[in-house]
């Protein structure tokens, strides 16, 4: 195939001479015909794979424990409560990224605002399994539910846990709402163009009745920009919230103020960086390039620039508060991730966050599909090793040198995270199969709109 030829900012960012029937062919085409079967057959057998390297390590680990993790003393935090942060921090950027620019309405949201709230939704689940699988108990994870009990108990809220679950309860409902409701209209298309009575009947489920009378448009936009505002301050909330679960800790590096802003633009930044790599598969998946655009990719690579500037200017505070305090353990605590045995954590980051990133000021590299999905890629790795910098090294120097130790993950901390792919790639797979991926009557709107039409 030919390299599709860089797109020239004209301000548009679908063709003009697009029809409606051009894109109800595009979105709901691949519902009943999908265009690249063998290439979702490889992801849906991968994704199983995964998946069940998951669940045979979360056999192991209700079997033996949590003691067969690589926690130990003082290392008591390890891969849980890290990738608990990284898989959270992903999720946030794809409500909020719908979310606010259909508040602003900003017409390119519209080929995007799916494939980022199930990002989002999948995100959410893949990070709310770890707090559970920590609890060492799992089975009873329902006692941090505020819930009337025969045994007269209550959470403790001033556990992480019960943060744990009112964050990650709320912002998934909302997630989810915003998903569905955002969804109806097209629900009721595939409907109307199912073949079979099960996805006829499964469809019109979920389209709830939608007829796209005057009053159900009205209840549907007033509902989603509702669910719109709610969702935005959540990101905001639950992103810092998660930063107090360290600075709640005794170990020096985890008390700087900085920790809620410096938390809410890395979860956004790695967020965008997954947006970018879903959308380029998707695009390619579903063969829906007149859809999902090279300027679409071009403002996904604005976007991953500004935050990860943002982010840049963390780490640059983070460097300078521990010396401006004079602490002298902050100060340890510091040069230990600069040069101590965990140091590839904190260089790692640095070069992919933003070494990489740099190559994103070219317009040229952000309209190129392959270059823009290698550097989100390069994002989302660093911020795992970000992450990692800031849960891991401190612990490992204690106030006394005597309790000061090392940390190494094992095979089973390794099995559950890479297997957690599995948990976000089999649902979003069948999503991809099976769920209109792009809102055709918003992409419709947006193109009478663009073309002055009545």
């Amino acid at each position: 195939m030919r390299p599709e030829p860089l797109l020239h900012d004209t301000g548009h960012f679908l063709p003009r001479d697009l029809s409606d029937q051009q894109v109800s062919r595009q979105v709901f085409g691949p519902l009943q015909q999908f265009p690249r079967r063998v290439a979702w057959r490889w992801l849906f057998g991968i994704a199983i794979t995964l998946l069940l390297m998951y669940l045979a390590s979360a056999t192991v680990l209700l079997a033996n424990g949590v003691g067969m993790w690589g926690n130990n003393q003082p290392v008591h935090w390890g891969y849980g409560i890290l990738n608990y942060i990284w898989w959270l921090g992903i999720g946030h950027a794809g409500t909020f990224i719908s979310a606010l620019l259909l508040l602003i309405e900003r017409p390119w949201r519209h080929t995007l605002n799916r494939l980022a709230e199930l990002m989002t939704l999948m995100a959410v689940i893949c990070a709310a399994l770890y707090p559970i699988l920590h609890l060492g108990r799992p089975w009873l994870f329902y006692w941090i539910l505020p819930y009337p009990n025969e045994m007269g108990l209550w959470p403790q809220f001033k556990s992480p846990t019960a943060w744990d679950m009112f964050a990650i309860l709320s912002y998934l409902t909302v997630s989810l709402l915003f998903l569905l409701v955002g969804a109806i209209p097209d629900f009721a298309t595939a409907r109307d163009r199912a073949q079979g009575a099960l996805r006829q009947t499964l469809y019109g489920l979920m389209a709830l009745g939608w007829r796209g009378s005057q009053q159900h448009w009205a209840l549907w936009r007033s509902t989603t920009r509702v669910l719109a505002m709610l969702a935005i301050p959540l990101v905001f909330a639950v992103s810092s919230g998660y930063s107090f679960l360290l600075t709640m800790g005794p170990q020096s590096g985890w008390h700087s103020t900085l920790f809620p802003p410096y938390f809410v633009a890395g979860a956004v930044f790695s967020g965008f960086a997954l947006v970018a790599l879903l959308a380029i598969g998707v695009r390619w998946l579903l063969h829906i390039e007149a859809l999902i655009t090279l300027r679409h990719l071009d403002m996904l690579g604005r976007l991953l620039l500004a935050t990860g500037w943002l982010t840049a200017y963390g780490y640059l505070m983070d460097l300078f508060m521990p010396f401006y305090s004079g602490d002298t353990h902050e100060i340890e605590v510091l040069l230990t991730r600069l040069s101590g045995p965990h140091a590839w954590s904190f260089w790692l980051a640095i070069v992919c966050n933003v070494g990489v990133l740099q190559a994103l000021w070219w317009r040229s590299v952000r309209q190129r599909p392959g270059v823009l999905a290698a550097v989100a890629l390069a994002v989302l790795v660093g911020m795992w090793a970000e992450r990692f910098m800031l849960v891991i090294p401190p612990q490992t120097r204690d106030f006394l040198v005597s309790t000061w130790g090392g940390y190494t993950p094992t095979i089973w901390d390794w099995t559950l995270f890479i297997g957690s792919f599995g948990v976000f790639l089999l649902p979003y797979s069948l999503f991809l199969r099976y769920v209109p991926m792009v809102s055709a009557f918003e992409v419709k709107q947006a193109l009478h709109q663009e073309r002055g039409d009545d």
